[in-house]
């Protein structure tokens, strides 16, 4: 895979509390907190998420279908991924006998909701059969989330997908994954603080 040439992006910032609530919804918090997220908040929420994901995931769809017509090199490295079009797989995907590549990789773990999808994180990894397996910061968002849903009578189903073709140095795969984290807007990544506002990131 070719070189990124992107501008050093600053990754200092920490992992931030989402809808702009008071409420405390660290693993160590209790969990009833995230209940008093109310059910249009939520959704309303969801759905600013995935108009923006929506936007980027067409025109990628459309530069596709165009490819033949424009140079491979006038489009960035981070729009040649559709993590939509990705295989979904558990979230548990270890505890089974599937074949996960164990090379290095870029990770989605997506929502969906009845016709919707939204990226919730974007990762990378230096093994994709292990990175998902041990602690993550995100499971713990994971559960906050479905807990608000549950609460609300709202179901959905997440999933996590890989992206394989990266580049196997860690500075240049570290790269993409910011690329991709700014494309997308992930709510899940500590890089997004700015621009959605929810409950179920604080450290």
């Amino acid at each position: 895979m070719e070189k990124f040439n992107v501008n050093n992006i600053s990754s200092q910032s920490r992992q931030f509390e989402l809808f702009g609530s008071n409420v405390n919804t660290s693993i160590n918090f209790q969990h009833s907190n995230n209940l008093k997220i109310k059910g249009e908040i939520l959704t309303e929420w969801r759905n600013r998420i995935h108009n923006h994901q929506f936007k980027i995931s067409k025109d990628i769809h459309n530069k596709t279908l165009h490819q033949t017509s424009l140079p491979i090199n006038t489009i960035s490295n981070e729009r040649k991924i559709d993590p939509f079009s990705l295989h979904p797989l558990s979230l548990n995907f270890w505890r089974t006998n599937q074949y996960i590549h164990n090379g290095p990789a870029m990770y989605f773990v997506i929502d969906s909701m009845e016709s919707s999808k939204i990226i919730l994180y974007i990762g990378e990894t230096n093994s994709a059969n292990k990175r998902w397996k041990g602690e993550h910061d995100c499971k713990n968002y994971l559960m906050n989330y479905k807990e608000a849903l549950a609460h609300n009578n709202l179901s959905s189903h997440q999933d996590i997908r890989f992206f394989l073709d990266v580049p196997k140095e860690v500075k240049l795969r570290r790269k993409l994954e910011q690329q991709l984290i700014y494309l997308w807007l992930p709510p899940f990544n500590k890089e997004t603080r700015d621009r959605w506002t929810t409950t179920f990131t604080n450290n």
